[in-house]
């Protein structure tokens, strides 16, 4: 089993494959102004295990197109989605974000939980602005310095592993100069961290490690997640997801 299909089977069983919470979700859903339009379109997009489809599918009259890479988070989500009585709410589909077969100005809104990353912030608000309507929502969570200044290691390390970490003034500048008017704005508390994320993939590490046979490439991996862990515990006032709601403009 490679790399990849080993941290796939580390965060499927995961309620989350990143920070994030439910009520962080329905903030941004009220931030967006989409409560009370009726018949919506919502892309998902790098959904994981659902988490925020199933939110956005519960609060919204509206149909969530679930997108992810991985047919086993989706896999997930549909059991969670029957058992939400929300499946007829919500089509998964497979998929690279950086090829989404979605037609130009088909959805009411874009959201992105913790996954843009994978394109960077960027690249991937600059792709997916052509499938919102006019006038559309466009809501992501995304890595933001907290502070100006930052501890070396905190600062050297995600400079290394995502060199667009920015502060919410540069993310937010990023967003106006790509035809977006920012609506929202808000970090997400300590809690989406720990509690929902970070503490729950501790507990699985046990049962991953057997299921592996304590593997050298399985203990990698889990000594990267603590160490990234023990880096936020030690650094949490200084870096976070910020979570962005922005209406595409332009037109």
């Amino acid at each position: 089993m490679d790399d990849l299909q080993l941290l796939i089977d580390l965060h499927k069983d995961g309620p989350r494959q990143g920070p994030g919470g439910d009520d962080e979700t329905r903030l941004a859903v009220a931030l967006s102004g989409l409560k009370g339009t009726a018949n919506l379109k919502i892309a998902d997009i790098g959904c994981g295990t659902g988490a925020s489809t199933l939110v956005l599918a519960s609060e919204l009259d509206a149909h969530v197109t679930a997108i992810d890479l991985f047919p086993e988070f989706l896999a997930k989500l549909e059991v969670a989605a029957g058992l939400a009585g929300v499946a007829e709410r919500i089509t998964t589909l497979s998929a690279s974000m950086e090829a989404l077969p979605f037609t130009d100005a088909s959805y009411d809104a874009i959201w992105s939980e913790g996954a843009i990353y994978n394109m960077g912030f960027a690249a991937g608000i600059g792709a997916w602005r052509k499938h919102l309507k006019p006038g559309g929502i466009l809501a992501v969570s995304e890595l933001t310095w907290l502070t100006a200044q930052r501890p070396e290691e905190l600062q050297a390390h995600w400079a290394r592993e995502y060199p667009q970490v920015d502060t919410a003034s540069g993310k937010l500048a990023v967003l106006e100069r790509l035809g977006f008017t920012p609506v929202g704005y808000f970090p997400l508390p300590e809690r989406c961290w720990l509690e929902n994320y970070y503490w729950p993939m501790q507990q699985r590490f046990s049962g991953y490690l057997d299921r592996h046979d304590n593997s050298e490439a399985a203990r990698a991996i889990v000594a990267a997640e603590e160490a990234e862990i023990s880096l936020y515990e030690r650094h949490e006032a200084f870096v976070s997801y910020g979570y962005y709601i922005a209406r595409k403009t332009g037109e």
